[in-house]
């Protein structure tokens, strides 16, 4: 018996020790990290992440070893000796006694560390750095778009993953194929949209925006200038009619009446990107079904196309809520609006847009190439202007510099081309995608494509002499002020965004 009171502990091996040795080691090293993260004000992905996830399942693993190897000694000794298969625990002793007591202060201090560890590692999977900055060649685009959009202060999986444990797990599995991607490099360039694994925007986009209250027209007023020498300013201001929710006015119902009430509207894309839609079907709030065709395809009511038949909803017009990739023309005309880019500077509107549509093979190479040729632009045809006014010229070539910087990311592929906007119709089909005139049903009526049906124009015209008229006017090209043959093209038949 004495023998056996001498034996040593079974934590008395190789592996219990380093255990051990490592767990103290990595728990002093989580601790200054900890407070590292809480005196830092800019956070760092790279140190969050060592803090919060890598570090702390080293720490698991290390204390993992103490127990485990504990097991291993034990099992190692029952082959020479008659040892019970299980410890004989006696809190009557009080060395066992010493041994609990300090086993249950170290387990609960363990776990309280643990429950606070779990928490900042949930935020910080949670968090704008995480989804946006950690892996930053790949989400660089979507990120740096979103800090220039409306929902620049709603976080990244407010609208990725909602509330509710089930879809913040259904996140974090497709988060594994997501890291192994990106280790790997087996992301697509750019990355494919429509999300097919994204929660329904009505559980999502629709806690803070109520479709249903939407009444009313919203005034929107647009700068345009003509690619000439002038940069001649032309304006439009329009109406457009957004309600569509309880329409107390008796008056005509708006454009969010497709997802409003009662009503249902289906319909089946024939290409990944969905902007290809030849079958809808509506859905009254009576039950009455009306089935739409695009009478330029096979398909007929009875035989839809092969595809997913998706209720629209918010994002399906909404695509680009806080990824918006600008075409040039339209992020010059706005940046010129906003002074940014001097329009008093000859073809200014003209060569800012041919050098943004340059192909370049990184960004660096952009940024250098476009101030080159910008700056070689008016020394060569407007040498007096260089010469006068260089200030006012190299500040309009670093706003130019910047709109590159904001919307296109040649690594990833990414520009307005990869990612059609649905919203309108100017530079994609958008609204056209339906509406477009072609969309007949058995009983010969159609998916109207009147302008009226989303919006009145109240005014245009060029600086100065711009007519206006509450009733409406018929749109003018601003290139030729009158209606022309082009009258009732879609827009994006000639605007592709590199015209301008």
């Amino acid at each position: 018996m004495d023998l056996k009171k001498q034996q040593p502990s079974y934590f008395h091996n190789r592996i219990s020790v380093l255990g051990s040795v490592l767990s103290v080691a990595f728990f002093v090293i989580i601790a200054a990290l900890f407070l590292l993260d809480f005196l830092t004000k800019e956070k760092d992905p790279f140190l969050e992440t060592v803090t919060f996830l890598i570090a702390p399942a080293f720490l698991i693993l290390s204390l993992l070893l103490i127990p485990g190897g504990a097991l291993l000694e034990r099992s190692r000794r029952r082959k020479r000796e008659a040892i019970p298969p299980l410890p004989n625990i006696d809190l009557n002793n009080p060395l066992h006694q010493k041994w609990f007591y300090v086993t249950a202060g170290v387990v609960t201090l363990f776990l309280l560390f643990t429950a606070f560890g779990l928490y900042r590692a949930f935020e910080f999977t949670e968090s704008n750095t995480f989804c946006g900055r950690l892996c930053h060649s790949v989400m660089e685009p979507e990120y740096t778009a979103y800090q220039r959009s409306p929902h620049t202060r709603v976080g990244c999986a407010k609208c990725h993953i909602g509330y509710g444990a089930e879809w913040y797990v259904r996140s974090k599995i497709t988060g594994l194929y997501q890291v192994y991607s990106t280790i790997a490099k087996a992301y697509s360039r750019p990355i494919e949209t429509p999300l097919r694994s994204l929660r329904p925007a009505r559980e999502t986009c629709e806690q803070c925006h109520w479709p249903q209250i939407f009444l009313g027209s919203l005034d929107q007023s647009h700068d345009y200038f003509l690619p000439d020498e002038s940069n001649t300013e032309w304006k439009t201001r329009m109406m457009v009619h957004v309600g569509g929710g309880a329409d107390f006015t008796a008056r005509k119902q708006g454009i969010h009446w497709h997802v409003t009430g009662n009503n249902k509207i289906y319909y089946i894309a024939t290409d990944k990107k969905r902007q290809t839609i030849p079958w809808v079907r509506v859905v009254a709030p009576d039950g009455k079904e009306t089935v739409f065709v695009d009478k330029g395809s096979p398909y007929t009511a009875e035989n839809p196309p092969k595809g997913e038949m998706r209720l629209m909803d918010c994002i399906d017009c909404h695509n680009r809520p806080s990824h918006q990739y600008k075409a040039p023309a339209e992020a010059v005309n706005q940046a010129m609006t906003h002074g940014a880019i001097d329009p008093s500077l000859p073809f200014i509107k003209r060569e800012a847009v041919n050098a943004l549509t340059g192909e370049y093979a990184t960004s660096e190479d952009a940024v250098n190439k476009i101030s080159l040729t910008l700056s070689d632009f008016y020394k060569q045809k407007y040498p007096q202007i260089w010469e006068r006014e260089q200030a006012k010229v190299l500040k309009s070539i670093a706003a130019i510099v910047q709109v590159y910087k904001a919307n296109f990311f040649p690594q990833m592929k990414v520009s307005w081309k990869a990612y059609p906007n649905n919203i309108g119709h100017l530079n994609s089909p958008g609204c056209f995608r339906c509406h477009s005139g072609r969309h007949q049903s058995g009983g010969g009526s159609a998916i109207s494509n009147t302008c009226s049906s989303c919006h009145d124009i109240i005014a245009q015209g060029p600086l100065g002499r711009v007519e206006g008229d509450l009733k409406g006017l018929d749109f003018k090209h601003p290139d030729t002020g009158d209606a022309d043959e082009r009258q009732g093209m879609p827009c994006f038949e000639c605007h592709t965004g590199e015209n301008a």
